[in-house]
């Protein structure tokens, strides 16, 4: 196996050298150059794994060989070690139809952590074995950098500076990013949003010179290890089902900001999974649901809502299903990207909108909807929904009940981390005591202005080269 870019301008690399590159030096996404795939026999074989033992089968199709079997087993193992549930990620049955799929059981309580535990593991093994410095740059939304901080503070060999917006995330997000005290751990607070925090990021990791003289490496979704963890759960939730309830193909409702989570489904897809229907659920800064129903790929005018981690505009991961759109033809693909950055946007034919629609629906929640949704189903289930898993069951609710079958949707993060929409409905819930100490902990940021130079002072400032 493999890898190459969306753009074509990268020689095909190997796993660890993939995964150290994280976004392409060519400005792409590093894809696999051949998905593969599974037959509906081995999944029957699978169906009897852990989580533990069906990731390591999974990756082992991507690794190439390059991590010892008995390394990447206790990769995986150590990984999911501090995950609360003995299922790691527990199915819940809310009716004969709906299941959700409980993504925050690990430390930081939000989906980020299924995949970002591992790539901690993973960063500090390679840092090991190569005797370099790992210098980890990203941005968040708010739970990828809690959990991206968690999985290497205080690891040797590994420093991490997170960006992320101030003020547009959830106080227990902030907490959990700025609380940490471990001196390889530097948090920026960028006046502007998530847009603008990644924005500065994909810049800075184009910046060749710049990436290779600080060892810059990626923990965002434009890694793709980080695409492949998460693809791992579609695997486990299909195969939880009772063999009849999976006898027709399974649908999932998915939130999303980015497009990583959903494309982890969509690959689960081609590899194999008999995925019927992948709904997109996104809030009401809904580029991409007006991408899906109307062929339109336009950034408007930035909302803030209920569920902040989904509050973006421009997804990184967008470019990945564009190259499998276009054929797998980077060509196509770099001119694509080459017209928006132009123009702002992209527009795709009636012909191609219907190929887009037999891929991926798409539903866009308000806040309004959001709200409700969360009321509704702590009121009829006794199931407290955080706001983004709410706008995955709004969208379940909306957009994939006229489909008959059974349906899984993703809850993404633990409602205690977003309190304060929570309380507007007038449900009061009890805090986990991780979560609960957090408030009575000093916090450690620097609060910068949205200007690159500001933000490259800072990082030359914090990293350290390699002795």
């Amino acid at each position: 196996m493999k890898y190459i870019s969306t753009r074509g301008k990268v020689s095909p690399i190997g796993f660890i050298d993939m995964f150290l590159m994280g976004l392409g030096d060519d400005g792409g996404l590093i894809v696999p150059e051949t998905i593969p795939t599974v037959s509906a026999a081995q999944l029957d074989v699978w169906a009897k794994l852990s989580y533990e033992d069906l990731m390591l089968e999974i990756f082992s199709l991507f690794t190439n060989n390059e991590i010892p079997e008995s390394d990447l087993k206790t990769l995986i193992k150590d990984s999911y070690a501090g995950f609360t549930s003995p299922d790691v990620l527990p199915l819940t049955t809310l009716n004969d139809s709906l299941h959700v799929l409980e993504l925050f059981h690990g430390p930081t309580f939000a989906f980020k952590d299924v995949a970002l535990q591992f790539m901690g593991n993973l960063y500090a093994y390679v840092a090991k074995k190569q005797n370099q410095v790992i210098n980890i740059l990203g941005a968040t939304s708010g739970d990828t950098g809690a959990s991206a901080i968690s999985s290497v503070r205080g690891k040797e060999g590994i420093q991490i500076c997170i960006l992320h917006p101030n003020g547009k995330v959830s106080r227990v997000q902030e907490l959990q990013m700025t609380t940490v005290q471990d001196d390889n751990v530097l948090n920026l607070s960028v006046n502007g949003n998530f847009d603008d925090c990644q924005h500065i990021i994909k810049e800075l990791f184009a910046d060749i010179p710049f990436k290779t003289k600080y060892h810059l490496r990626a923990i965002n979704s434009i890694n793709f290890v980080r695409i492949l963890a998460q693809s791992v759960y579609y695997f486990y939730a299909y195969l939880q089902l009772p063999a009849k309830a999976r006898a027709n193909g399974v649908s999932f409702s998915i939130p999303t900001g980015n497009f990583g989570n959903i494309f982890s489904g969509y690959l689960a897809k081609r590899m194999g999974v008999p995925i019927k229907q992948l709904i997109l659920a996104t809030n009401e800064n809904n580029i991409l649901e007006r991408f899906i129903n109307e062929g339109v790929y336009k950034p408007e005018g930035f909302r803030s809502t209920h569920s902040p981690s989904m509050d973006i505009q421009i997804a990184s991961n967008f470019e990945r299903y564009l190259y499998y759109f276009s054929g797998e033809d980077a060509n196509a693909v770099a001119a694509r990207m080459e017209q928006f950055k132009a123009e702002g946007q992209l527009t795709f034919t009636e012909e191609e909108l219907a190929r887009i629609q037999q891929d991926l629906t798409a539903y866009s929640v308000g806040n309004a909807e959001c709200l409700e949704t969360i009321q509704i189903y702590q009121e009829s289930y006794g199931y407290l929904l955080d706001p983004h898993s709410a706008c995955g069951i709004a969208a379940y609710e909306g957009a994939g009940r006229k489909e008959n079958g059974t349906f899984i949707s993703l809850a993404t993060a633990h409602p205690a981390k977003f309190d304060e929409a929570i309380r507007l409905i007038g449900i009061e819930q009890k805090f986990p005591e991780r979560i609960q100490e957090l408030f009575d902990k000093p916090q450690r940021q620097v609060v910068v202005d949205n200007a690159k130079a500001e933000i490259v002072a800072q990082l030359e400032g914090f990293y350290r080269l390699e002795q």
